[in-house]
């Protein structure tokens, strides 16, 4: 990767931005920098809407965290963040289907412990034993000054996803 943190994000944000709700943040709440929603609401009918066969609601909260040196203790922290803050943003009902948080750290350096942590990370949560969806987290590395891009074993379509981004 040839980009600075910096650029990377706002390639990534631009990117994100066609189909997704983009929050941006400042200063005010360091070290996250933005904040992206999608949401999609399917449902299949027979000859009128008022003949629903059914529904189906996914959603996914992307939180974008950026530092210059991710540790163990900042990924357990902003994790941790990311999930009970999209726990609280999870539409949870007949109909919903699933609903993914994923939190992308984005950073200069990692130390290998905490990359170690959020390649292990798992959460995984059902809602009324999966009759109103489930819920899990992604976690992905952008490890800027090694020019890597990881993540935890149910990320792999979002690592793939940021490698076409930032090639």
């Amino acid at each position: 990767m040839k980009y600075t943190r910096e650029e990377a994000i706002e390639r990534m944000l631009k990117s994100y931005s066609v189909y997704y709700n983009v929050t941006r943040f400042e200063d005010e709440q360091k070290p996250l920098t933005a904040l992206c929603e999608f949401f999609q609401h399917t449902e299949k009918y027979v000859l009128s809407r008022k003949a629903n066969l059914w529904t189906a609601d996914s959603e996914e909260f992307l939180y974008l965290f950026t530092m210059e040196h991710l540790t163990l203790d900042d990924f357990e922290k902003y994790s941790a963040y990311a999930r009970e803050e999209g726990l609280q943003k999870i539409n949870v009902g007949p109909g919903h289907m699933n609903s993914n948080i994923v939190a992308v750290f984005v950073c200069d350096s990692c130390d290998e412990d905490a990359r170690q942590a959020l390649k292990k990370c798992r959460f995984h949560k059902s809602f009324k034993f999966s009759f109103h969806g489930w819920m899990d987290l992604h976690t992905i590395l952008v490890d800027m000054g090694s020019d890597r891009i990881e993540g935890n074993s149910i990320s792999r379509n979002g690592v793939k996803l940021l490698k076409n981004i930032l090639k």
